[in-house]
Parts: C-alpha cells; structure tokens; sequence
C-alpha cells in the first residue's frame, strides 16, 4: 500500500508593484487639481473626455481599483460577488499594501480612507460582516460625518 501525498499548487510569482509615473505633468489630482494649484486656488480648464482610443497604464487602472476601495459601497459590492472569500483575491489585497508607502500614497485621491479600507480588508471578519447592510450603513454614516473611527 503506498501513501501518496496531495498534489501541491504551483507556486505562483508576484511580480514587483509597477513605477509611479516620472513625468512631472502626471502629478496626482485632488479634485480634478493639483496640490499646487489647490495652493494658488488656481482652476485648471476642464479636462477633455478621452478618445476613443485612450487606454489607462497598469498604474492608473490599478490606482483607480485602490481608491474604490475606499467605498463602503464597493466593498459590499465585493463581498456580494464572493471575491473577498476568493484566496488569490485575498492575496492581492494584501499585495496591494504597497500603496501605504511613498511614492505610491501620493497617487491616491483619499489616502486615509482608502488604506484604512485597504488594512481592513487584511481582517477575516471584517471581509465576512463587510456584506451586512449594518457595517455598510455604519462606515458610510462615519464617512459622511468625516469621523475617522467609522471602522
């Protein structure tokens, strides 16, 4: 009789976090500003609607991910689609952790919501109450409020 051990998953490779964008014209937006012009109150005309043909960099498509991280909302949303029960997504939310650091929390339009988000979802029971109307309705009320002990 011969014992055969479980198959074993392929180990997977997680490739470094991408470059924050060099070109001084990217600089982050607050409001559709940058922190300079927020500085002068200076206005920036309105920003054209892009081409058909416009395509978001892997930064910009993963910074926009992060920030809805900041939703309540987003985060039911989620938890009613299963992913954060997934594993592999699980994985990649705690990949994400990156976005805590510089130069990387520069890029994010609401760094305090958005990473307190981000480290509550490295919590078991908050991804699990996450789907309750309650826990959604309490974070939003918080926010709304502009309490930062809303989680």
């Amino acid at each position: 009789m011969s014992t055969s051990s479980p198959p074993s998953s392929p180990k997977l490779t997680i490739p470094p976090p991408p470059s924050p964008p060099t070109n001084p014209t990217t600089s982050p937006l607050y409001a559709g500003y940058t922190r300079f012009e927020l500085e002068l109150e200076v206005p920036l005309p309105p920003a054209p609607f892009p081409s058909p043909n416009f395509t978001l960099s892997l930064f910009s498509k993963i910074q926009q991910f992060v920030t809805l991280l900041s939703s309540p909302l987003y985060l039911n949303h989620l938890a009613t689609q299963k992913l954060l029960s997934q594993p592999a997504f699980i994985a990649y939310l705690a990949y994400l952790r990156y976005w805590s650091q510089p130069p990387y929390v520069t890029f994010l339009r609401y760094p305090g919501p958005t990473l307190k988000m981000l480290e509550l979802l490295q919590v078991e029971r908050f991804r699990r109450e996450v789907l309750g109307p309650g826990v959604v309705g309490a974070l939003v009320g918080g926010m709304v409020a502009g309490r930062d002990d809303a989680a």
